[in-house]
Protein backbone atom coordinates (compact mmCIF):
# COMPACT_ATOMS: atom_id res chain seq x y z
CA UNK A 1 0.00 0.00 0.00
CA UNK A 2 1.17 3.26 -1.02
CA UNK A 3 1.62 6.37 1.75
CA UNK A 4 -1.22 7.98 0.22
CA UNK A 5 -3.55 5.49 -0.29
CA UNK A 6 -2.34 5.18 3.48
CA UNK A 7 -3.51 8.61 4.22
CA UNK A 8 -6.29 8.02 2.43
CA UNK A 9 -7.40 4.83 4.55
CA UNK A 10 -6.45 6.65 7.60
CA UNK A 11 -9.09 9.75 6.72
CA UNK A 12 -11.88 7.47 5.88
CA UNK A 13 -11.36 5.28 8.65
CA UNK A 14 -11.19 8.60 10.95
CA UNK A 15 -14.51 10.13 9.53
CA UNK A 16 -16.16 6.83 10.45
CA UNK A 17 -14.97 6.65 14.32
CA UNK A 18 -15.96 10.30 14.51
CA UNK A 19 -19.06 10.04 13.47
CA UNK A 20 -20.14 6.57 15.80
CA UNK A 21 -18.19 8.32 18.26
CA UNK A 22 -20.50 11.51 18.24
CA UNK A 23 -23.69 9.79 17.48
CA UNK A 24 -22.75 6.98 20.81
CA UNK A 25 -22.87 10.56 22.93
CA UNK A 26 -20.08 8.86 24.51
CA UNK A 27 -17.68 12.18 23.84
CA UNK A 28 -20.01 13.88 26.31
CA UNK A 29 -17.75 14.95 29.68
CA UNK A 30 -20.98 13.56 32.19
CA UNK A 31 -20.54 10.77 30.01
CA UNK A 32 -16.95 10.22 30.65
CA UNK A 33 -16.75 11.01 34.01
CA UNK A 34 -20.20 9.00 34.62
CA UNK A 35 -18.20 5.55 33.45
CA UNK A 36 -15.19 6.59 36.30
CA UNK A 37 -17.87 6.93 39.32
CA UNK A 38 -19.73 4.11 37.97
CA UNK A 39 -23.34 5.67 37.36
CA UNK A 40 -23.41 4.59 33.59
CA UNK A 41 -21.74 2.52 32.07
CA UNK A 42 -22.04 3.35 28.25
CA UNK A 43 -17.90 4.35 28.11
CA UNK A 44 -17.88 0.89 28.76
CA UNK A 45 -20.53 -0.81 26.17
CA UNK A 46 -19.08 1.18 23.46
CA UNK A 47 -15.27 0.51 24.22
CA UNK A 48 -16.56 -3.13 24.55
CA UNK A 49 -18.25 -3.24 21.14
CA UNK A 50 -14.86 -1.44 19.49
CA UNK A 51 -13.23 -4.15 21.00
CA UNK A 52 -15.84 -7.13 19.94
CA UNK A 53 -15.90 -5.84 15.83
CA UNK A 54 -12.03 -5.57 16.26
CA UNK A 55 -11.77 -9.13 17.22
CA UNK A 56 -14.26 -10.07 14.24
CA UNK A 57 -12.65 -7.79 11.76
CA UNK A 58 -9.14 -9.44 12.52
CA UNK A 59 -10.11 -12.60 12.52
CA UNK A 60 -11.39 -12.84 9.09
CA UNK A 61 -8.32 -10.47 7.56
CA UNK A 62 -5.90 -13.00 9.02
CA UNK A 63 -7.49 -15.96 8.69
CA UNK A 64 -7.59 -15.32 4.47
CA UNK A 65 -3.96 -14.14 4.95
CA UNK A 66 -5.21 -10.60 4.15
CA UNK A 67 -3.48 -8.72 7.50
CA UNK A 68 -0.03 -9.52 9.48
CA UNK A 69 -0.79 -9.14 12.96
CA UNK A 70 2.29 -6.75 14.80
CA UNK A 71 2.08 -6.46 18.32
CA UNK A 72 3.54 -4.27 20.70
CA UNK A 73 5.97 -5.65 23.13
CA UNK A 74 5.03 -6.43 26.42
CA UNK A 75 5.55 -4.13 29.31
CA UNK A 76 3.61 -4.20 32.80
CA UNK A 77 5.14 -1.47 34.39
CA UNK A 78 4.70 1.22 30.92
CA UNK A 79 1.34 -0.33 30.84
CA UNK A 80 0.31 0.15 34.43
CA UNK A 81 1.35 3.28 35.13
CA UNK A 82 0.76 5.22 31.47
CA UNK A 83 -3.04 3.31 32.19
CA UNK A 84 -2.71 5.25 35.82
CA UNK A 85 -1.89 8.34 34.34
CA UNK A 86 -4.29 8.49 32.04
CA UNK A 87 -7.17 7.54 33.60
CA UNK A 88 -6.42 10.20 36.27
CA UNK A 89 -6.36 12.35 33.34
CA UNK A 90 -9.63 11.46 31.54
CA UNK A 91 -11.46 11.25 34.85
CA UNK A 92 -10.50 14.91 35.62
CA UNK A 93 -11.09 16.62 32.26
CA UNK A 94 -13.84 14.74 31.40
CA UNK A 95 -12.11 13.49 27.63
CA UNK A 96 -9.58 10.92 26.31
CA UNK A 97 -7.12 11.80 23.08
CA UNK A 98 -9.81 10.84 21.33
CA UNK A 99 -13.59 12.51 22.80
CA UNK A 100 -11.56 15.58 22.96
CA UNK A 101 -11.09 15.97 19.47
CA UNK A 102 -15.16 15.61 19.19
CA UNK A 103 -16.00 17.89 22.14
CA UNK A 104 -13.97 20.89 20.14
CA UNK A 105 -16.23 19.96 17.22
CA UNK A 106 -19.32 19.91 18.96
CA UNK A 107 -18.54 23.11 19.91
CA UNK A 108 -17.41 22.38 23.83
CA UNK A 109 -14.70 25.49 24.50
CA UNK A 110 -12.84 24.04 27.29
CA UNK A 111 -11.93 21.07 24.91
CA UNK A 112 -9.29 23.32 23.99
CA UNK A 113 -7.51 23.48 27.04
CA UNK A 114 -7.70 19.86 27.20
CA UNK A 115 -6.12 19.45 24.08
CA UNK A 116 -3.39 21.84 24.41
CA UNK A 117 -2.37 20.11 27.90
CA UNK A 118 -2.30 16.48 26.51
CA UNK A 119 -0.14 17.86 23.65
CA UNK A 120 2.18 19.86 26.11
CA UNK A 121 1.98 15.90 27.95
CA UNK A 122 3.34 14.53 25.08
CA UNK A 123 5.99 16.28 24.06
CA UNK A 124 7.23 16.33 27.86
CA UNK A 125 7.13 12.72 27.57
CA UNK A 126 9.10 12.91 24.35
CA UNK A 127 12.37 14.45 26.25
CA UNK A 128 11.93 12.70 29.62
CA UNK A 129 11.56 9.29 27.75
CA UNK A 130 15.00 8.64 27.45
CA UNK A 131 15.64 8.89 30.94
CA UNK A 132 12.25 6.72 31.56
CA UNK A 133 12.96 3.91 29.18
CA UNK A 134 14.85 1.48 31.34
CA UNK A 135 12.57 1.49 34.37
CA UNK A 136 9.48 2.13 31.85
CA UNK A 137 10.60 -1.73 30.23
CA UNK A 138 11.27 -3.43 33.63
CA UNK A 139 9.65 -6.55 33.77
CA UNK A 140 9.20 -6.48 29.53
CA UNK A 141 8.23 -9.52 28.11
CA UNK A 142 8.62 -8.98 24.27
CA UNK A 143 5.90 -9.55 21.67
CA UNK A 144 3.62 -11.60 23.86
CA UNK A 145 0.12 -12.64 22.86
CA UNK A 146 -2.35 -14.84 24.28
CA UNK A 147 -2.78 -16.98 21.11
CA UNK A 148 1.09 -17.33 21.11
CA UNK A 149 0.36 -18.58 25.01
CA UNK A 150 -2.29 -21.00 24.06
CA UNK A 151 -0.76 -22.14 21.02
CA UNK A 152 -3.90 -22.09 18.72
CA UNK A 153 -3.99 -20.36 15.23
CA UNK A 154 -5.48 -16.15 16.21
CA UNK A 155 -8.35 -16.41 14.13
CA UNK A 156 -10.47 -18.81 16.14
CA UNK A 157 -9.28 -17.82 19.52
CA UNK A 158 -10.72 -14.22 18.28
CA UNK A 159 -14.06 -15.00 17.57
CA UNK A 160 -14.25 -16.83 21.01
CA UNK A 161 -13.70 -13.61 22.48
CA UNK A 162 -15.68 -11.64 20.18
CA UNK A 163 -19.05 -14.30 21.53
CA UNK A 164 -18.96 -13.98 24.86
CA UNK A 165 -18.30 -9.81 24.46
CA UNK A 166 -21.30 -9.50 22.41
CA UNK A 167 -23.45 -11.58 24.88
CA UNK A 168 -22.28 -9.35 27.87
CA UNK A 169 -23.06 -6.16 25.94
CA UNK A 170 -27.00 -7.60 24.77
CA UNK A 171 -27.03 -8.14 28.62
CA UNK A 172 -26.32 -4.86 29.57
CA UNK A 173 -28.32 -3.55 26.84
CA UNK A 174 -30.93 -4.96 28.40
CA UNK A 175 -30.14 -4.18 31.97
CA UNK A 176 -30.18 -0.98 31.05
CA UNK A 177 -30.53 0.44 27.56
CA UNK A 178 -29.04 3.19 25.76
CA UNK A 179 -31.50 5.47 25.94
CA UNK A 180 -32.39 5.36 29.44
CA UNK A 181 -28.07 5.85 30.41
CA UNK A 182 -28.01 8.58 28.49
CA UNK A 183 -30.44 10.55 30.10
CA UNK A 184 -33.25 12.93 29.28
CA UNK A 185 -30.97 16.29 28.01
CA UNK A 186 -28.81 13.42 26.34
CA UNK A 187 -25.91 14.52 28.62
CA UNK A 188 -25.02 10.79 30.38
CA UNK A 189 -27.36 11.86 33.45
CA UNK A 190 -29.39 9.40 34.70
CA UNK A 191 -33.54 10.25 35.02
CA UNK A 192 -34.00 11.18 38.45
CA UNK A 193 -36.32 8.91 40.73
CA UNK A 194 -39.86 8.75 40.51
CA UNK A 195 -41.90 11.68 41.36
CA UNK A 196 -38.15 13.71 41.72
CA UNK A 197 -38.07 17.17 39.73
CA UNK A 198 -35.84 16.55 36.55
CA UNK A 199 -32.78 19.14 36.41
CA UNK A 200 -33.28 19.07 32.76
CA UNK A 201 -37.32 19.96 33.08
CA UNK A 202 -37.33 22.25 29.43
CA UNK A 203 -34.19 21.38 27.75
CA UNK A 204 -34.49 19.56 24.38
CA UNK A 205 -33.18 16.51 23.35
CA UNK A 206 -30.13 17.31 20.62
CA UNK A 207 -31.56 16.24 17.05
CA UNK A 208 -30.37 12.11 16.19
Amino acid sequence: MSVFSAVLLGLAMGVVFGFLLEKSRVFEPAVIVGQFQLRNFLMLRVFLAGVAAGLVVLAVLTGFGWAKLAPKATLPVADLVGGLVLGAGIALAGACPGTVLVQIGAGYRDAWFTLAGGLLGAVTFIYAEPALAPWLAAGGQGKLTLDVVLGVPFWPLALAVAVPLSLVLWTMERWRPWRTELGDAADGLLPPAAGAASPHAGRALPAE
